[in-house]
């Protein structure tokens, strides 16, 4: 199952696809005859359905696709503005560094522990909207990530149980500020600016059986600079979710980024940054790409 959100009328709607189409969520529910508290729900409310009840839920969206009695609430993929699957979440926790490879790019020696950094919700974007380049760098970095959704609400999370609270997986893109980022002590101010995590291209719900082994991907303009597997993680998902649940509840909802491999632009010579009129793409195997323009405002 695939969940999206879209725009409509200036706000963002949930989705599940179908086949080639997006089906309203609400219409869907309403069909499957899942109550919320509002006509509008959101695809946190929606991974926090019951297995029993997601599957009542997909399987009344492929009715109300096959009946399709108005194209407001069935139409075909192509035509929507997709937004980041979870616009709405309560944390976006990153990590740096955890692939051996990168840490040997950047000079670094590899963690002991998972290293985490945070973005905010106003760096979401939609996979195929713009990554706006600010007025204040002139160094900004690409990097490809397999991004966790929480599905389940857990605290010290045994690695053995890890999974079972995971809601589904995303393309995720890290967009850094290089300048910025090293320019202070922490990473805060080079990672959080407007539209510095594209995410998508939907939620990919219980399809992904091992994310331990996942290719993943960056294109700029048509040429590759990353190409790796997730099975060079440093810390594992399962291991990366237990840890951090040591630290803090997780909630359904939260996304937690998983680091990125080697290939990144600052080290490469001479270093490759995103320039106006780029086109950069992630690419996370089973999971969908995430295609997007780069340019000022």
């Amino acid at each position: 199952m695939r969940l999206v959100t879209y725009e409509s009328d200036g706000h963002w709607r949930a989705g599940i696809i179908v086949d080639e189409d997006v089906v309203d969520s609400s219409i869907a529910a309403m069909a499957a005859d899942i109550d919320f508290d509002s006509e509008w729900i959101s695809n946190r409310e929606l991974i926090q359905l019951s297995k029993k009840q997601l599957t009542r839920f997909e399987n009344a969206a492929w009715e109300v696709a096959r009946a399709r009695d108005s194209d407001m609430v069935v139409f075909p993929i192509e035509t929507a503005r997709l937004g980041p699957p979870i616009p709405d979440p309560d944390k976006i926790i990153c990590l740096g560094l955890n692939y051996k490879s990168h840490a040997e790019e950047a000079g670094l020696k590899p963690p002991e522990v998972p290293i985490l950094f945070a973005k905010y919700r106003n760096a979401l974007t939609g996979p195929t909207s713009p990554i706006v380049l600010p007025k204040t760098s002139q160094e900004i970095d690409y990097e490809a990530e397999l991004a966790v959704v929480i599905g389940k609400r857990g605290k010290d999370i045994p690695v053995e149980n890890a999974l079972e609270h995971v809601a589904g997986y995303m393309a995720f893109h890290d967009v850094s500020a290089r300048d910025l980022q090293f320019r202070a002590g922490q990473w805060l101010s080079g990672k959080s600016l407007d539209t510095f995590a594209p995410c998508g291209p939907s939620l990919v719900v219980n399809e992904i059986n091992d994310p331990q082994n996942l290719n993943i991907s960056t294109r700029l303009n048509g040429e590759t600079l990353q190409n790796s597997n997730t099975k060079h993680m440093i810390f594992s998902v399962a291991e990366t979710i237990a840890y951090i649940s040591s630290l803090m509840t997780l909630e359904p909802g939260d996304i937690i980024a998983t680091g990125t491999p080697e290939g990144v632009g600052f080290k490469r010579t001479p270093p490759i940054f995103l320039r106006d009129g780029d086109i950069v793409e992630v690419e996370v195997e089973k999971i969908g790409t995430l295609r997007n323009p780069v340019g000022h405002v």
